[in-house]
């Protein structure tokens, strides 16, 4: 049952994508249908791409492992896709955030509150299909460096 939910916004997600002027498609074999670690969604304009992991909760906090931020950011990187975790809550729209500006709790996992979505996440509606926030990338690969969630020879080649 949770999954089939799962499912419902992931195609919901794709679909104010698509409505937001993005080329957007899901991929249906993540979430451990393959070997292979995929993000759930990719987006792109033709020049700003984006590998996404989407996740929804009915409004208690959602939580990643750091083997899925992992995933997602070595997924992007190869890709040429800027990561981003997309989350809903309940009631409420999409928000998205960089890997680098989850919390991370003690044990390495990542965690997303519906507090901090609705106060510090990006609405989905305001994610641009021309991105010029280079000054943002570049701090979201210095705090992935710091993080552990990049080497320093990755964080070179992306910069």
């Amino acid at each position: 049952m949770a999954n089939s939910k799962g499912d419902r916004r992931e195609r919901e997600l794709v679909n104010r994508l698509d409505e937001r002027g993005f080329a957007v498609m899901r991929a249906p074999a993540s979430g451990g249908a393959t070997q292979r670690e995929l993000p759930d969604v990719l987006a792109g304009d033709g020049s700003t791409f984006y590998a996404i992991e989407a996740k929804a909760s009915s409004g208690r906090p959602i939580y990643l492992s750091g083997e899925e931020i992992e995933a997602l950011i070595y997924f992007a990187q190869n890709f040429g896709a800027k990561p981003l975790v997309a989350a809903r809550f309940d009631r409420e729209q999409w928000y998205c955030f960089h890997p680098a500006d989850l919390y991370q709790t003690a044990g390495g996992n990542y965690r997303v509150k519906k507090e901090t979505a609705i106060e510090s996440g990006t609405p989905l509606a305001e994610l641009s299909t021309a991105s010029t926030d280079t000054d943002h990338s570049v701090r979201d690969v210095l705090v992935a460096v710091e993080q552990g969630l990049l080497t320093v020879d990755e964080a070179t080649e992306m910069l």
